[in-house]
């Protein structure tokens, strides 16, 4: 999909949460408005970005000036100072844009964006240190959560289904978990089938309740 058939993206502080993500959308192919208050972000974001403002987002007028009014989603990545995330906020919303993302630091600051106007709420510090507490189990080599208890990770392969077909390995019925496909080393991504063979060395990618998902990533052959 080409840029123009992306839509435009106003990313409101240029930190490691918002920079990331204004970073990431230009490779995806959307336009991106940065804005921060430091002339040092501003810079180093220029060549990035399709336009980059230094401005202060918390004041609506300052916004409106902006175009801010005429974006569809906006991100507020404003962290270490929360008064300014919620009134950066509070002025998209005012503007009426429809679709604001808003960066949480705990969540008392999180419900107060929610009731200021945000329609998304991301907890990146506190999602990244269950991240990591979920990778130091040495078998689960990826991990996402969707926050309802439900997964999908990436996971060597456990020793009690190597050597398996996954019909004889059961892993729904014994595990609770799917094994969605298999990774093998040089070679493509395999979807799962009844009839696939499970080699030690190979990589799983798995759905289920989380808990589930780490009692099999830590299965033993008996």
């Amino acid at each position: 999909m080409s840029a123009d058939t992306r839509n435009p993206v106003l990313v409101i502080g240029l930190g490691r949460f918002g920079g990331s993500v204004a970073r990431t959308l230009e490779r995806m192919g959307h336009e991106v408005l940065g804005a921060d208050r430091s002339a040092t972000l501003v810079q180093e974001y220029a060549q990035d970005l399709t336009q980059v403002v230094e401005a202060d987002c918390t004041d609506t007028v300052c916004l409106e000036k902006m175009g801010a009014r005429s974006f569809t989603s906006a991100v507020v990545g404003i962290g270490s100072d929360i008064e300014a995330s919620v009134l950066a906020v509070l002025a998209l919303s005012d503007l009426g844009v429809p679709n604001i993302w808003a960066k949480a630091v705990n969540e008392k600051h999180g419900r107060i964006l929610e009731r200021t106007g945000a329609h998304h709420v991301v907890f990146p510090e506190e999602r990244m240190g269950e991240r990591v507490a979920r990778l130091l189990n040495e078998r689960l080599l990826d991990f996402i959560s969707f926050g309802d208890e439900f997964a999908i990770a990436k996971l060597a392969a456990p020793e009690a289904i190597a050597g398996l077909p996954l019909e004889l390995s059961a892993c729904r019925e014994k595990y609770d978990v799917t094994v969605i496909g298999v990774k093998r080393e040089d070679e493509d991504f395999i979807h799962a089938v009844p009839d696939t063979l499970i080699l030690p060395d190979d990589v799983l990618v798995v759905s289920g309740r989380v808990d589930r998902i780490e009692a099999f990533a830590a299965l033993h052959a008996d």
